[in-house]
C-alpha cells in the first residue's frame, strides 16, 4: 500500500537530510575532549564519536575527508538511527564516496550524490547505479564476511538479525525497476496539499514568505527563490544536468502503520521534509569565499552551485588527501560550481575499502541497533567511551540522564537546533534550546559558549568534572582490559593538541 497522507507538518516523521551544515567533527571537539584520547592497539590516539540521528552521513564524510588536516588518529563512528532506511542511505552514500576514480569521475560522483540525497526524481543513469548497488547491499546485509572483504571501514556486527532481514527488504525495494512501486510525484503533491490546506492555491506566496522571512533571516541566504520554489512544487532540489529527471528516488520511501477502517495497516510513502529542503547540509556555507560573495546585495551563487562545489571538494579531498582547488570561472550560463576539467585524483585509501589491505584503517563506522541509546549505558564497553556525542534535533529526546556513563572525561556534546525549520517560531526555538540545555545538564554537560557565538544550527556543551557514581574507568573495546572490571586502560591518555594554525 502506498500513500501520501498522514503527516500534517512540513518536518514530517522521517528525516532524510540534516537541518544543519556538515561538520568536521574533529574541529568541533573541545580541547578537554582531545586531552583524554587513549592509544589504540596500533598506538594511534583513538577518537570515539557517537552520532544519534545524523541521517545522511554528512558529518562522517566531511570528518573523513578532512582527517589529513589533523594529527593522525583512529576515528570510530557509532551511528544510531530510528529507522533502517536512514542506515541504508548512509551505506549508499559511503559506498558512493569510496568509488574509485577509474570507475566514476569526480563530477559524476558529486552530481549523483546530490541527486540521491535530495531529489524526489532522479535520472535513469542514477537509478541504474542505485539498482546495481542495491543487489550488492543485499549481500552486505546477509553475508558479514563478504561485507568485511569489500567495505572494511563498515562494521555491521551490532545490527540485529531481524534488522538485517528488514534491510534486505529495503534494498530489494530499491532494486525494483517498476516506477509505479513508488509514485513519488503523486505522493509529494498529497503531502503538500495536506500541509498547506486552504493555503494550497497560494502556495507560491507561502513559499516566498518561508524563504525570505524565515530561512534567509536565519542564515540561509544562498537559497534562491527559483530553486526553492521548484523543490517545494516537485521535490526536485538539484537539476545539475540537462538530462530528464523522471525516475522515482526509492531511497526516500519509508514505511508506517496507518489506521484504515479501524485497523492498523502497513503503508509505504514519502513521510519526509517538504518545508526546508536538502540545501542546508552543503549549500549555505563553504570554505571557498568566492561562492558566498554578493552582487547588489544578492548571492552570486545558488545553493545548488555551492552544494555541488562543496561535495566535489569533499570527494576530492577524501581521495587526494589535499584541499580542492577552486575551478576557473565558468562561461556565463554554465554551472559555476562544476569544474571545467577534472583534476586527476588517486584512489581513496585502500584500507577504507578492503579489510585485507596493508595496515589498519584509520576510520571505522559502526552501525548500532535502532534507537539503542537507552541501552548503551548498560554495556560496559561503552562506559566513558565517547569523546564527542552528536544529537540531531529530531533525536534529542534520547539525551537522558542514564547517558552520564558513556561520555569520556571532558567529552563534547553537540545538539542540532531547529533553526532552519520554517514551522518553528522564535519562541519555540528558544524553548527548544532551554529544553536541550536541561537535558544536557541532566546527562552531566554544561554549556560551552553560546550558540550565537558558534552557529545558529547547533549548541555545544562540555562534560562536567566528576564521574558518575559506580562508572568504571575508560576501557576501549578490544583492549587487554576486561570490560567492566574497573582496571585502568593499559595505555595512558595522550593528546596531540590542535593542528598547527588552529584558533581555539
Amino acid at each position: 500500500m502506498t500513500t501520501g497522507a498522514g503527516c500534517g507538518d512540513g518536518f514530517g516523521t522521517t528525516c532524510w537530510w540534516g537541518f544543519s551544515p556538515a561538520l568536521d567533527l574533529q574541529r568541533e571537539c573541545l580541547e578537554s575532549s582531545l586531552a583524554h584520547l587513549c592509544l589504540s592497539q596500533d598506538d594511534l590516539p583513538e577518537l570515539n564519536i557517537l552520532l544519534v540521528g545524523s541521517v545522511d552521513g554528512r558529518h562522517v564524510l566531511r570528518t573523513m575527508s578532512q582527517a589529513h588536516r589533523w594529527p593522525q588518529r583512529r576515528i570510530n563512528f557509532y551511528i544510531v538511527e530510528n529507522n533502517l532506511e536512514a542506515l541504508g542511505r548512509q551505506l549508499l552514500f559511503l559506498s558512493l564516496a569510496l568509488e574509485p576514480p577509474e570507475k566514476m569521475g569526480l563530477q559524476e560522483k558529486s552530481e549523483m550524490f546530490l541527486e540521491l540525497l535530495g531529489n524526489s526524481l532522479i535520472r535513469s543513469s542514477t537509478a541504474a547505479y542505485l539498482q546495481e548497488k542495491s543487489d550488492l547491499f543485499i549481500r552486505y546485509a546477509t553475508d558479514p564476511d563478504f561485507q568485511q572483504r569489500h567495505l572494511g571501514a563498515l562494521d555491521m556486527s551490532a545490527v540485529k538479525f531481524k534488522e538485517r532481514d528488514q534491510l534486505e527488504g529495503i534494498f530489494r525495494f530499491w532494486s525494483n525497476p517498476d516506477p509505479q512501486a513508488f509514485p513519488i510525484a503523486r505522493l509529494w503533491d498529497l503531502r503538500v496539499r495536506q500541509y498547506l490546506g486552504t493555503r494550497y492555491d497560494a502556495r507560491r506566496g507561502v513559499c516566498d514568505w518561508d524563504l525570505t522571512m524565515k530561512l534567509h533571516e536565519r542564515g540561509a541566504r544562498a537559497i534562491g527563490s527559483r530553486e526553492f520554489s521548484r523543490w517545494r512544487d516537485t521535490g526536485v532540489a538539484f537539476e545539475l544536468r540537462e538530462g530528464v529527471y523522471d525516475v522515482p528516488n526509492k531511497t526516500l520511501a519509508s514505511g508506517r502503520l496507518l489506521r484504515h477502517k479501524g485497523e492498523l495497516v502497513p503503508a509505504r510513502g514519502y513521510w519526509g521534509d517538504i518545508a526546508t529542503g536538502p540545501y542546508i547540509p552543503f549549500g549555505i556555507e563553504s570554505e571557498e569565499p568566492s561562492l558566498l560573495r554578493t552582487v547588489n546585495g544578492l548571492p552570486a551563487k545558488s545553493a545548488q552551485e555551492i552544494s555541488l562545489f562543496n561535495v566535489t571538494a569533499l570527494f576530492h579531498e577524501l581521495a587526494a588527501r589535499a584541499p580542492y582547488a577552486a575551478p576557473p570561472p565558468s562561461p556565463e550560463g554554465a554551472c559555476g560550481a562544476a569544474p571545467a576539467q577534472e583534476s586527476p585524483a588517486p584512489s581513496p585509501d585502500p584500507g577504507l575499502q578492503d579489510a585485507d589491505a596493508a595496515g589498519p584503517s584509520p576510520v571505522r563506522i559502526h552501525f548500532l541497533p535502532l534507537s539503542c541509546t537507552a541501552r548503551l549505558p548498560h554495556r560496559s564497553q561503552y562506559h566513558q567511551h565517547f569523546h564527542l556525542l552528536y544529537f540531531s534535533c529530531s533525536m534529542v529526546h534520547a539525551l537522558s540522564p542514564e547517558l552520564q556513563r558513556v561520555p569520556a572525561p571532558g567529552a563534547t556534546l553537540l545538539t542540532e537546533l531547529p533553526s532552519f525549520l520554517p514551522d518553528v517560531r522564535k519562541e519555540q526555538a528558544d524553548a527548544f534550546l532551554a529544553r536541550v540545555t536541561a537535558l544536557a545538564a541532566g546527562a552531566g554537560f554544561a554549556p560551552q559558549g553560546t550558540p550565537d557565538g558558534q552557529s545558529r544550527a547547533w549548541a555545544r556543551f562540555q562534560r562536567q568534572q566528576g564521574e558518575p557514581e559506580g562508572a568504571p574507568l575508560h576501557c576501549s573495546p578490544g583492549s587487554p582490559c576486561p570490560p567492566g572490571d574497573g582496571a585502568p586502560h593499559t595505555h595512558p591518555p595522550v593528546s596531540h593538541g590542535p593542528a598547527p594554525g588552529r584558533d581555539r
